[in-house]
């Protein structure tokens, strides 16, 4: 069938290492008949699918507008992951060698009646480039590729995310990708994991009182920034109440007993403190970066060193009941004291500000609760 056929294009095998990637050239017109473009979203089980950020259109209308303009160069590679449906096939003759690299050919099946998923291969870097080409009034525009072959998806994320630390790769996305990676990551990127798994899962499990209220890409309608919620799961890990459940050599924690440990915690929270939970921050500085990180602060004071299994929730609750009369969440003024006033929202996501409130917060609960509950 003419839609079904077999791509066999003159390659160079690299050897990296115990890895291999493959250099070749294809027609930027052909590269979407085998190679999919893997947007990230969620399945109905909050199951991580894909990693590519949605198409950018006016980027790709500038790409194309000087495609088809003369003496137009793409010289930078497009990079793809290939299933091992592909092949690579060395040369029989190979001429002069090297040790490194081997000369042969990619053998790519196509089927242009499979559907996105099905594809043998994923791009990795160049989704604009290649739209671009796509959709391009040119009869054919040749492009450099790399590509490398695994079946592992979270391999493909791993690199994705390497192919794009050095640009301005949304923040969210990365957020939500380190989660489902494998393979060597830089450090900020390693240390980011475990509290990034952590938020994906509030975010996803509908016993959370997060339940897809932080904004990420497959949440789009989520109001609490997600960086507020890393901020404040980091440092319960690093040095609060959460420490107890990491494994300091590797960074791994259980995730079991720390969603748990959270969940009780921030579900107090939003009961309550019902309607300023429901609100954004523009209008509660509860759901604002302000009020997450102070209130983790204050998790981390009741319940630093104590199992989640041992944390009594009444006791829990009457230290965030204690906090109603003084503070302003959606209206009025914070009173901190000494007569100090400030409007509620006045209050911002700095440093200062954060460390003001909590110091605030943790002099009332103080007050009426013993420090550790039990």
């Amino acid at each position: 069938m003419a839609d079904q056929y077999t791509l066999r294009l003159p390659a160079l095998e690299v050897r990296q290492g115990r890895r291999r990637i493959y250099c070749f050239a294809v027609d930027g017109k052909k590269l979407h008949s085998f190679a999919a473009v893997s947007r990230i979203r969620r399945d109905e089980d909050e199951q991580l699918l894909g990693y590519q950020r949605p198409e950018v259109l006016s980027h790709i209308r500038s790409i194309r507008r000087y495609l088809e303009s003369d003496g137009a160069m793409l010289p930078n590679a497009i990079v793809v992951a290939f299933d091992s449906r592909v092949e690579f096939v060395p040369s029989l003759m190979q001429g002069e060698q090297v040790d490194y690299s081997v000369l042969g050919e990619l053998v790519i099946p196509v089927d242009e009646t499979l559907p996105e998923n099905d594809k043998p291969a994923w791009l990795v870097d160049g989704q604009q480039r290649s739209a671009a080409i796509r959709d391009a009034n040119i009869a054919e525009f040749p492009v450099a590729v790399v590509g490398f072959i695994t079946d592992a998806e979270e391999e493909q994320r791993s690199q994705f995310i390497l192919v794009n630390s050095t640009r301005a790769l949304p923040k969210g996305l990365i957020h939500e990708l380190l989660p489902n990676t494998s393979g060597q990551l830089p450090a900020a990127y390693l240390k980011r994991k475990l509290p990034a798994e952590l938020m994906t899962r509030l975010n996803g499990q509908r016993r959370s009182p997060f339940y897809r209220r932080i904004a990420t890409p497959t949440a789009p309608n989520g109001y609490i920034k997600d960086n507020s919620v890393l901020k404040m799961l980091e440092h319960s890990l690093f040095n609060g109440s959460l420490f107890q459940y990491r494994d300091p050599s590797d960074g791994s924690g259980d995730v079991k007993a720390i969603l748990d440990h959270l969940i009780l915690f921030w579900s107090v929270v939003r009961d309550v403190f019902q309607e300023e939970w429901r609100k954004p921050p523009k209008d509660s500085r509860l759901t604002h970066g302000v009020g997450i990180q102070s209130l983790g602060f204050i998790m981390d004071e009741l319940t630093e060193d104590i199992p989640v299994e041992r944390i009594r929730e009444d006791d829990i609750r009457k230290a965030v009941e204690s906090l109603k009369p003084h503070v302003a969440w959606t209206s009025g003024v914070w009173k901190f004291g000494e007569g100090e006033e400030r409007k509620w929202n006045n209050l911002q996501n700095t440093p200062n500000d954060v460390k003001q409130l909590t110091e605030y917060l943790k002099k009332i609960v103080n007050k009426g609760v013993k420090k550790r509950v039990r």
